[in-house]
């Protein structure tokens, strides 16, 4: 069994929004990620997608884009990014995904010897920049809520078991130092991180980083080549 990631499809099935105005990258990019997760994924082999996976406003609206993902070889676990906005609750997610889809939402899932946890997480305020109230009172809560997901990670971990930690947005600024977020992590010892929201030639793009010798996998699909990343 193998784990893979990749992130940020932005897919709009239903009501097709054109990505290639964003930058050449898109263009074709739904066809790129098709090719590649054919080639290298089996139906024992575990896919992360952590968020921003549609477009929707309303979740009846995402169901194509669930469906479109579903039919994929593999397991796919999907996390809610911050233009998910279709995802108002994790059990009205869960109801509508097929056979072989999970969500994860401040919990943790355990198939056979992985763990994956997770949560969306906040912007994290670069140096000398004061923290809006607003983004302070999310900060918090994503802290409370990753530490929630961590722990629940703990009690299905069995020995032997390895546990890979989903975010959306990164748990770093652009120093790429240590934070709260990353400290939080290194007490429970994951095999890996995976993160996405970020994007274009301009973002602060380490593909892989190690932060407390845990390694943090970036995965939006238009940095990594709209090529699924090999995790475990």
């Amino acid at each position: 069994m193998n784990v893979f990631a990749i992130s940020d499809l932005h897919l709009s099935i239903n009501n097709p929004k054109p990505m290639d105005i964003f930058g050449p990258v898109w263009d074709g990019y739904l066809e790129t990620i098709e090719r590649d997760w054919a080639a290298k994924v089996t139906d024992e082999d575990i896919v992360l997608l952590p968020g921003d996976l549609s477009w929707a406003m309303k979740i009846d609206e995402a169901k194509a884009d669930i469906d479109y993902i579903g039919a994929f070889p593999g397991r796919k676990v999907i996390i809610r990014g911050n233009h998910d906005y279709w995802w108002k609750s994790v059990s009205a997610v869960r109801s509508l995904l097929p056979d072989g889809m999970y969500a994860v939402q401040n919990d943790a899932l355990r198939l056979d010897g992985c763990v994956i946890c997770g949560t969306r997480l906040w912007t994290t305020p670069e140096p000398g920049k004061e923290q809006p109230a607003a983004d302070k009172v999310i900060y918090d809560r994503e802290l409370l809520r990753l530490r929630m997901s961590l722990d629940a990670a703990k009690k299905l971990r069995a020995e032997g078991d390895r546990l890979v930690v989903m975010l959306h947005y990164p748990p770093f600024n652009s120093t790429f130092r240590s934070t709260v977020f990353t400290d939080a992590i290194a007490e429970y010892s994951p095999d890996a991180v995976v993160y996405g929201h970020l994007h274009g030639s301009a973002s602060r793009v380490r593909r892989l980083l190690t932060i407390n010798d845990i390694p943090y996998y970036l995965t939006s699909c238009d940095l990594v080549n709209n090529e699924l990343i090999k995790i475990l």
